[in-house]
């Protein structure tokens, strides 16, 4: 694994230990609660068996009883020491001519059963059994029907908890993988926007040579072309500042071959027709000249856009439409298929831990929001209320583009 995949696996450990932590905080409160009713009901169930005796209720047989069932509050911590006294204290009220239910006795033996390994819950059955059945106070019958509503407990317990590690186990490898799914993009962006500096910057050497060679013979042509190259030059700078804003694999090498601009987008077209996908290409306003980062973005929000579509929604009809703004660009890919959930993605806010649609199209959608993001633009995606599921976004096409 990679020092970036250590670091985006340890940034989706961490936050899965922090939602453990949280769930064991609020367990241990329920915990807490549900031991205090279980003690309480064990008390009025102990009492009420007592106190249908015919002889007159004495106040050593109230405190034997509220005991035995106060000494549950421990059950989970000390179960061992819980079921010896609640036996010691149903033997005292036997020794007292009462006649116990046994209730405490029977919870402890159940926390007993549902909490140790099976050799050593056997050995608390045995000897309580017996003992409670030579005080006359519960059946064998019924002591072992305990234990074994204790072990199924068990049983059901250990479940439940293992179905909980796996759901944590798949969250968190969700989330790394989403991570890894948005760094790859970034990388793919810087790598795309490093090829459009370096053509930016072999423009200007050119030209400057040009102009240098025509100075004195043609200083007007220089100047033209001089002018050129400082265009050219502040188009570098801002794609520059940029690329600095995404992060970019080491040693990664730049593409060979032409970067894509919207000039292409007929193509992109005509290629999903012969395809077979039905997809309609439709421009409103006065096309004005785009930075390179900007042109090569919206192909691919376009292109994401398609793919998604072709291969996910099935779609009977596709549209595509391009309106220029004066100083914005408005994209909207459209179809009547079923694709994912609706999500949006702010002008100039931070997206990194925006959620997004855990479907099938879920890394393309990461890649869109990436690349508008870094543009300093707005996405949008989600179904209308005709049904058409839309991808819309909105870059800047001034001189901050």
């Amino acid at each position: 694994m990679t020092v970036q995949g250590r670091g985006l696996w340890a940034r989706a450990s961490a936050t899965a230990r922090i939602r453990a932590l949280r769930r064991r905080d609020r367990q241990d409160r329920r915990t807490l609660g549900f031991d205090l009713l279980v003690a309480v009901a064990a008390t009025i169930a102990e009492l009420s068996l007592l106190l249908n005796d015919d002889h007159s209720v004495r106040l050593s047989t109230v405190l034997l009883a509220v005991s035995a069932g106060g000494v549950l509050l421990a059950r989970r911590r000390a179960p061992w020491t819980v079921l010896l006294a609640t036996l010691a204290l149903a033997g005292a009220l036997v020794a007292t001519d009462d006649a116990p239910g046994g209730v405490p006795a029977l919870a402890a033996l159940f926390t007993i059963a549902e909490r140790e390994q099976r050799r050593r819950a056997l050995a608390a059955l045995v000897p309580t059994a017996t003992l409670l059945a030579v005080l006359s106070i519960v059946s064998v019958p019924v002591t072992a029907g305990v234990w074994v509503l204790g072990r199924y407990a068990r049983t059901h317990r250990r479940y439940v908890h293992a179905l909980e590690e796996r759901a944590d186990r798949l969250q968190r490898e969700q989330e790394y993988l989403a991570r890894i799914a948005v760094h790859e993009e970034r990388t793919s962006i810087a790598r795309e926007l490093h090829d459009i500096v370096a053509h930016s910057v072999t423009v200007m050497l050119l030209g400057v040579r040009g102009a240098r060679d025509v100075l004195y013979t043609s200083p007007d042509r220089a100047n033209d072309t001089l002018g050129q190259v400082e265009k050219s030059g502040e188009q570098s700078l801002t794609e520059l500042r940029r690329m600095l804003s995404v992060l970019r694999a080491p040693g990664s090498p730049a593409a060979a071959h032409p970067t894509p601009s919207l000039r292409d987008l007929a193509g992109l077209v005509a290629e999903y027709r012969a395809a077979g996908s039905p997809v309609e290409l439709r421009t409103a306003g006065e096309p004005i000249l785009l930075p390179d980062g900007v042109e090569l973005s919206a192909f691919r929000i376009i292109e994401e856009a398609l793919t998604n579509a072709a291969k996910h929604a099935c779609p009977s009809q596709i549209l595509v439409a391009l309106a220029y703004r004066g100083r914005s660009l408005d994209i909207e890919v459209t179809n009547d298929g079923a694709t994912v959930e609706s999500a949006r993605v702010p002008i100039g806010g931070d997206t990194g831990d925006a959620p997004v649609t855990n479907g099938p199209a879920r890394h393309g959608l990461l890649g869109m929001r990436e690349r508008v993001s870094v543009l300093g633009g707005e996405l949008e995606f989600g179904h209308q209320r005709d049904g058409w599921f839309r991808v819309a976004a909105r870059l800047p096409a001034g001189e901050g583009a």
